[in-house]
Order: structure tokens, then C-alpha cells, then sequence
């Protein structure tokens, strides 16, 4: 704390806007302990007879102690008077253990694990290069692009859920084939784009005690088979997107590739502005998912313009998915990299928390009030129900709370680590709240199990009979001209 205004008066006896930190600090500074009994404080009398003792005599020889006007002021107004702010005299108080406070309490990553694992087996062996070409394809975040992508695709609005099409012929479905083909692709398109980042920045990864286990670092793996692995893993993603979903995907896919390994990784080095690239990078698969399944159900060519600018509005959902992933990327990564903000800069990775920490507070909390106006906007566009919006607003509420911490101490007293476990949190949450509401899905649900017909299915068995009817007519018309109308005519629609 800051030395105390002298020159602001004290009324003796008279406690104004008491400061209880400031006036236990005082307390020790007096030496107020058995030891020390003697000590006394003048100006001043004790707030209860039941709080301090009755203060003896004066002993001899003792140091006598007097509260200033300083420690019966706020901690705001002290700071307004001293010209510094709050934030200011919690960094200088704040012990250095607290900098790494969230990576010491995360548990080692998948690629570590699986890097130990390399290292412990033999060499040459396959369990060594499996778990190293494993690690080097990050498992946890290219699961969480692929559930990223999947969740969309199961939230298309289209009326049979999972379901081949030999079985519900008459309707659209979402196919489980096309589903696989998207998680396959979309996994080794992250693979490829975590190798390449690995490939780019060993010497940067090695400065950091987040990556400095990974298996380039450690020299499990030769810098050519990392490099097969990316290539390899890149081509036969975009191949599996191309082949078995369509060219839109694929072509998403591979761009998604080009801007994690190409512009991320290299702006990393050059400016903060590689925070709203990889976000970017981030909200690009839902879009993938999305595409997929508007894919699926198309009418037209099957364009990308079909797929991703619809002109009736279709493709809203892909893209509100996008810009959730995308601003989520936010409140997660600024409260993450604050801890570990020293590093960053010792590695000369210009990132927005050591840059400018007020910014980096800013930009988390208003990436964080976005979550509410997109919640509304899927269900207005039709993906999920009205309900959507009143179960996501608690844990919307969570995150813009723990945000507002995070600003207003931009990131200590522990607002850091709780923004961060609350993004981790909030995510999955929102998501499953999504796919439990999706639109329409209970009430054919209870259709189902209650025996009802489907209102849907039915408009798509009249679309039918209607066409049947219109071919049967023209079929038996045409017949009767060629023949003379000699013999009836057949009724296809029997």
C-alpha cells in the first residue's frame, strides 16, 4: 500500500469511512502483541472495548505509534488522491507465484501425456512413433473442432434426425455416412493444421513451459516425418470432405488449414491482432458442419452460394453457429494467456495480455455479451426452440459476470482462473442445451410414441401423390393419343 496523505486532517475519536484492511495493517505495524504491550496509539481509540485490549501504560524504551489520516480512508479514494488505481496496487502486492496461477492448476495436456509415453517407449518402435505423431495432432482441440462441427450438422433443420434415407425416402435426412465422412475429414484437417504450427515454432515452443513437452521439442519425431504427417493428414482430409460431402466443405476445410498454419502462426510474432485470426479459424468449422447437412437437402446446384448464402434465409444457423465459436474463442483465450502472459512475452509472442492487459479485460467482456443476442438469434432463425433463450441465459449470466471480474481487476485476485473455468464450462453447456431444443425434434418425438401421423411427412407424401397423379395423367394421355384410345387407360395412382 501507498505511504498515507499527510495533509489530510483526522478528527480525534471520529472513525469516517473506515478502510477495516487498512486499520488491521496499522494494527501490526504497531506491534499491538503480547510482546509489544506496551505499545499505544494515539489519536485514536479502539472501535469496540471487545476488538483490542485495553491498552497498559506506556513502558519505557518503547516505540509509539499513531493511526494517520491515510488508514481511515477507502482504498478507491486513497488511490484517487495518489494518482494510481487499484489495479496498479494489486500488481505491485500480488506475489509472482500467482503469474502461472491457471497453468499450474490445468492438468497436463493430451500431447504431453502422449509425448511421455513416446519417450518412454523404445526407439524405432511403433508405440514410440504412434504416440508422437499422435501428439503431434493435438487430440484435445481437434475434438473439440470435430463435436464443434458435428453439432451444427445435428441441429440442420431438417425433419427425419439420423435416419437413411432407404428408410424415410420420401423426406430429407441427415445421413450417417455424410457424418462420418465430416468428422473424418474435419480430424485430419486439425491434425494437419496442429502439425504445421508444431513444424513452424519449435524454438518458441521450447521457451514455454505450456509446450516445451511437446515431441518436436523433445526430438521424438524427425522433422521429415512431421512433415509427411501434415501433408498427409492435409490431403486425405480434403479428399474425404471432397469425396464423401461435397466441394463447399472440402474447400473450407483446407482453408481452414491455410489460416491456422499460414497467417496464425506467423502473426503470432508480428501483432495481437493473430487472436481474431485464430478465432476465425475456430468459428470456420460449425460452418463446415452446417454446409454438410444444407448439402444433404438441397435443391438447386449445390453450390457454396446455396449452401452458405441461401436466399431464403436457410443459412442464418450456419452462421450464427460461426460467430458463437468465434466470440467464445475470447473470454477463453485472454484468461488463459493472462496467466502465462510472461512467458509469452520472454518467447516474443506479441499476444494482447502483455501488450496491453486493459485491452485484453475489454476485449474479453464484450466478446462475452455477445453469447446473449446469439442465443436469441438461433431461435429466431428457426434452429432451436423459444426456450433456448431463457435455459442458455443462467450460464450466459455466469460467463458475463466472471468476465466483469476479469475487467474490472484485469485479471487478479483469481478473475482470471474463474473466466477460464467458466468458458471451459459454458461451451459444452450451451451446446447440449441446443441440441435438446432443437426445433420441432420432442414434438415428433411424441408424434412417434403417441401414434400420431407427422404433419411434415404428410406434406411430403402430398408432394408426392401430386406428382405421381400429374405422371400418371400425362402417362395415360399420351398412351391413349398413340393408340387410338383404344383400351382403358391405367391409373398409377392405384
Amino acid at each position: 500500500m501507498r505511504p498515507p496523505i499527510q495533509r489530510l486532517p483526522l478528527r480525534p475519536g471520529v472513525f469516517e469511512k473506515v478502510c477495516w484492511q487498512c486499520t488491521h495493517r496499522a494494527l501490526r505495524q504497531a506491534d499491538w502483541a503480547p510482546r509489544a504491550a506496551g505499545a499505544t496509539i494515539e489519536g485514536a481509540r479502539p472501535l469496540s472495548r471487545s476488538a483490542l485490549p485495553p491498552a497498559p501504560a506506556v513502558a519505557s524504551g518503547l516505540p509509539r505509534h499513531r493511526f494517520r489520516a491515510g488508514f481511515f480512508l477507502s482504498n478507491a479514494l486513497l488511490a484517487r488522491f495518489n494518482g494510481t488505481s487499484q489495479q496498479q496496487q494489486q500488481q505491485q502486492e500480488e506475489p509472482a507465484s500467482s503469474v502461472n496461477s491457471i497453468s499450474a492448476s490445468l492438468p497436463p495436456d493430451a500431447s504431453s501425456r502422449l509425448a511421455d509415453t513416446a519417450a518412454r517407449a523404445p526407439a524405432h518402435s511403433a508405440r514410440r512413433t504412434l504416440s508422437a505423431l499422435l501428439s503431434l495432432s493435438k487430440p484435445r482441440l481437434t475434438v473439440l473442432v470435430v463435436l464443434s462441427a458435428m453439432v451444427p450438422y445435428a441441429l440442420y433443420p431438417v425433419p427425419t434426425f439420423l435416419s437413411s434415407s432407404a428408410l424415410a425416402a420420401s423426406a430429407p435426412s441427415l445421413s450417417p455416412l455424410t457424418l462420418l465422412f465430416l468428422t473424418t475429414g474435419t480430424a485430419l484437417c486439425s491434425a494437419a493444421a496442429n502439425a504445421l504450427n508444431m513444424l513452424y515454432e519449435p524454438g518458441t515452443d521450447a521457451r514455454m513451459t505450456r509446450t516445451r513437452n511437446r515431441p518436436l521439442v523433445r526430438r521424438l519425431l524427425t522433422t521429415r516425418a512431421a512433415v509427411a504427417f501434415a501433408i498427409g493428414c492435409g490431403v486425405a482430409g480434403t479428399a474425404a470432405l471432397y469425396l464423401g460431402v461435397n466441394p463447399t466443405v472440402a474447400f473450407l476445410g483446407a482453408a481452414n488449414i491455410a489460416l491456422y498454419a499460414g497467417a496464425y502462426t506467423t502473426l503470432k510474432r508480428v501483432s495481437a491482432v493473430n487472436t481474431w485470426v485464430g478465432a476465425v479459424v475456430g468459428g470456420i468449422p460449425p460452418l463446415m458442419g452446417w454446409a454438410a447437412a444444407a448439402g444433404e437437402s438441397a435443391t438447386g446446384d449445390g453450390t457454396w452460394r446455396e449452401l452458405l448464402f441461401a436466399s431464403d434465409g436457410s443459412s442464418l444457423g450456419g452462421w450464427l453457429f460461426a460467430g458463437l465459436l468465434f466470440a467464445w474463442q475470447f473470454p477463453h483465450f485472454m484468461s488463459l494467456s493472462w496467466g502465462i502472459r510472461e512467458e509469452y512475452k520472454a518467447a516474443g509472442l506479441r499476444m494482447l495480455c502483455w501488450v496491453n492487459p486493459a485491452r485484453n479485460a475489454r476485449v474479453a467482456l464484450r466478446y462475452s455479451l455477445v453469447f446473449l443476442p446469439l442465443c436469441l438469434g438461433l431461435c429466431a432463425a428457426g434452429v432451436t426452440e423459444w426456450g433456448f433463450a431463457l435455459t442458455s441465459l443462467p450460464v450466459n449470466a455466469w460467463l458475463v459476470r466472471e468476465a466483469v471480474k476479469f475487467w474490472r481487476y484485469e485479471g487478479h485476485k483469481g478473475s482470471a482462473r474463474s473466466l477460464f473455468w467458466a468458458s471451459v464450462w459454458h461451451l459444452p453447456v450451451i451446446m447440449v442445451l441446443a441440441l435438446a431444443q432443437k426445433k420441432g425434434m420432442w414434438a415428433r418425438v411424441w408424434r412417434s410414441v403417441a401414434g400420431e401421423p407427422d404433419e411434415e411427412d404428410d406434406e411430403y407424401d402430398d408432394d408426392d401423390a401430386e406428382w405421381v397423379e400429374g405422371a400418371g395423367t400425362g402417362a395415360g394421355a399420351g398412351a391413349g393419343a398413340g393408340a387410338g384410345n383404344v383400351g382403358p387407360t391405367v391409373d398409377l395412382r392405384k
